[in-house]
């Protein structure tokens, strides 16, 4: 196996899942990487490990750096099984002097693997550990996205060990950010962020600024998944301050399911309104676009409009899948609205406007509710709310107060 190097005795050490298409509900139509790294000195350091069915991926590219046995530290920056699910059969193979964790990791890797034995090592923000020539020091990462999540710091070759953040689920056969297409890099790091950061996106604020306050310079970002930003990790770091901050793109989505095709016109004539106020859009029917993809959109947008029928009293099962993933994410500084059609009650478009205002989205229209097939006029009702929507987005994004209507 050729080894791949990040700087002098630096290497990544993991793992290529080219086949995985689902992680916990986020489709990844392009696998992932487990990554890991070896650092060579006089205290060989491996910087995590990889899911569990790619243990032996992970020692075999050890194996042709160092033997094993000659790994005097681990550390574990995050629990998750992802990251974490091969540490047993490694700790067993390799014999740590330290397994060196934060304090909130240390809980963790207890509570999932119930090994007081262990070597641990916990470290507090900002210790620094020698290994000879180089030296770690880490930072806590609370919440992003785990409790125990923590970064590593290779002070003398300037690489931060970020864990999750900074990734992306990329399978690819090479290591680098300047190797693969960026068009494709940077949509499945928005993808990731939007599915798994989007929530915790007060704290990954606060952690660029302390980065910043740091003044931590930095040469390359080495997630735990998809590639290594060596080329222009200000890249990745620019993009998470505009996420973190939810601004938008002056785009509008239109996210809708159809039971008999009403409620698709519905959306066709929204549509028309949007782009009557020169607003870009997108149409998303959920029958065809997976709720992570949908969410990719959504992190940028600046206006979300919601279409759905009335079945049983409620909203079709896809847009109730949608809501309450995208609920749980809680995208914010957006306009949206709602409409959809019924035959006998009409409560859906009264439960999605609730949801948007949940999440702090301005509902600037009441929303529109036809019975049964649209008509002419009712159509046209879909599109002043288009329009309606289409002013509100420019208004917000010019800095103006929008008034929520629902």
């Amino acid at each position: 196996m050729k080894k791949i190097a990040l700087a002098d005795n630096v290497y990544w050490v993991g793992a290529v899942d080219w086949n995985i298409r689902d992680f916990h509900g986020y489709s990844t139509y392009r696998g992932t990487t487990y990554n890991a790294f070896l650092i060579i000195d006089e205290k060989v350091t491996l910087i995590d490990t990889v899911k569990k069915p790619y243990k032996s991926e992970l020692m075999h590219r050890i194996h042709t750096i160092i033997d094993p046995k000659k790994i005097d530290y681990l550390v574990v920056n995050h629990v998750e099984m992802d990251h974490s699910g091969s540490l047993p059969e490694v700790v067993e193979a390799i014999n740590p002097e330290k397994i060196i964790c934060s304090k909130m990791g240390h809980k963790a890797l207890m509570q999932h693997f119930h090994r007081p034995d262990w070597p641990f090592h916990v470290v507090a923000p900002g210790e620094e550990i020698s290994l000879g020539t180089k030296t770690l020091s880490f930072l806590e990462t609370r919440m992003l996205h785990w409790p125990d999540s923590m970064f590593t710091y290779l002070k003398e070759d300037q690489i931060l060990f970020t864990s999750d953040a900074f990734g992306e689920h990329l399978a690819t056969s090479e290591r680098f950010d300047d190797e693969v297409n960026q068009d494709v890099l940077m949509h499945e790091a928005t993808k990731y962020y939007a599915n798994i950061l989007t929530l915790y996106s007060p704290l990954v604020k606060k952690l660029l600024a302390k980065v910043q306050e740091m003044q931590l310079p930095i040469k390359m970002l080495a997630p735990d998944h998809g590639v290594v930003w060596r080329s222009n990790p200000g890249k990745i770091i620019e993009a998470y301050n505009r996420w973190c901050n939810h601004q938008g793109n002056g785009r509008a989505l239109v996210i809708y399911d159809t039971m008999w095709e009403s409620t698709k016109k519905m959306a066709k004539a929204v549509a028309e309104g949007l782009h009557e106020q020169g607003v870009e859009y997108k149409l998303l029917d959920l029958a065809v676009n997976h709720r992570s993809d949908v969410m990719t959109d959504v992190l940028e947008a600046s206006a979300i409009v919601l279409g759905s029928p009335t079945l049983n009293n409620g909203m079709l099962p896809r847009m109730a899948d949608f809501l309450m993933y995208m609920r749980g994410l809680r995208p914010t500084n957006k306009v949206g609205a709602s409409f959809g059609s019924y035959g006998w009650s009409g409560e859906a478009v009264k439960m999605m406007n609730e949801i948007l205002k949940e999440m702090n989205i301005v509902v600037c229209h009441p929303g529109v509710k036809t019975q049964y097939v649209p008509e002419h006029a009712q159509l046209g009702e879909c599109v002043e709310l288009g329009r309606t929507v289409g002013k509100a987005m420019q208004a917000m994004m010019a800095g103006e107060q929008v008034e929520s209507l629902a």
